[in-house]
């Protein structure tokens, strides 16, 4: 393995693992307080995002890992897939 790739493979990047999205009206971001619940539109038994640089790269559960929470990855798209979502 050539020096720069092997460099370029030890960059750290963004992953965020996503449970779900949804829109609020600023009366409903503004009455937020400590308790508020907000729901969200997917299932508890549904798979997480996994996003790299905002870009979708897999799917997970969400584990118990000690006192933490981890993500166990059901799929993951190929290494182009993965590849291309760092660049753009």
């Amino acid at each position: 393995m050539s020096n720069d790739l092997s460099r370029v493979l030890r960059l750290e990047v963004p992953l965020i693992v996503q449970i779900a999205e949804r829109q609020m009206t600023l009366a409903e971001v503004t009455a937020l307080a400590p308790g508020s619940i907000i729901e969200l539109p997917k299932h508890v038994d549904q798979e997480l995002d996994v996003l790299v640089n905002n870009h979708p790269v897999g799917h997970g559960k969400a584990v118990k890992v000690g006192e933490n929470f981890g993500v166990r990855i059901t799929d993951v798209g190929n290494v182009a897939e993965r590849v291309a979502a760092l660049g753009a």
